[in-house]
């Protein structure tokens, strides 16, 4: 209390210092409660384990880029008849799902129902292609592969003069 009584007394009689304690007092206050509010952040927290181990079953956020797992993968009628005719495997989907570069100018992130992911790449046999994948919390479908260098000609369910797939 006295201390208290003695700074008061000086910060009275040195007005032109004033300012510049009151500033230094204001910042070790802060650095205090720093301090003590980083002690308490620290406190260790018991870690929660899951005894799942399918990969399918991880609560990773598919919101946060594209996901490159194939166990959770699914082809659409469309996509089935276009590898087909492009003689494009499923093992070679799935290559291209983990090895391929995405081309967000032929993406679509912002699908309201799910964002579309357009991946491209070189299969084993060389065809340049571009997948579509439409990747949804449950599952990601494969909703139509593009041969970028051979233009097949295809007959398949919601093919249309309106919306040809090319370059």
């Amino acid at each position: 209390m006295d201390l208290l009584l003695i700074c008061i007394k000086f910060l009275v009689l040195n007005k032109k210092w004033a300012p510049y304690i009151l500033i230094g007092v204001l910042l070790v206050i802060l650095v205090v409660v720093k301090l003590v509010k980083g002690k308490e952040e620290t406190t260790v927290k018991p870690k929660t384990t899951t005894t799942k181990k399918d990969p399918a079953s991880n609560t990773t956020d598919r919101d946060r880029g594209f996901d490159r797992r194939t166990t959770l993968l699914e082809y659409s009628k469309h996509a089935k008849c276009r590898m087909q005719c492009r003689k494009i495997s499923e093992a070679e989907v799935e290559e291209i799902m983990q090895d391929g570069k995405i081309n967000y100018n032929k993406s679509d992130l912002n699908n309201n129902r799910c964002p579309r992911y357009a991946v491209e790449g070189r299969t084993k046999d060389e065809q340049r292609v571009r997948i579509v994948y439409a990747q949804c919390n449950e599952a990601t479908t494969v909703v139509t592969v593009i041969d970028l260098e051979t233009n097949f000609s295809c007959s398949c369910p919601g093919d249309d003069d309106k919306y040809k797939n090319r370059n």
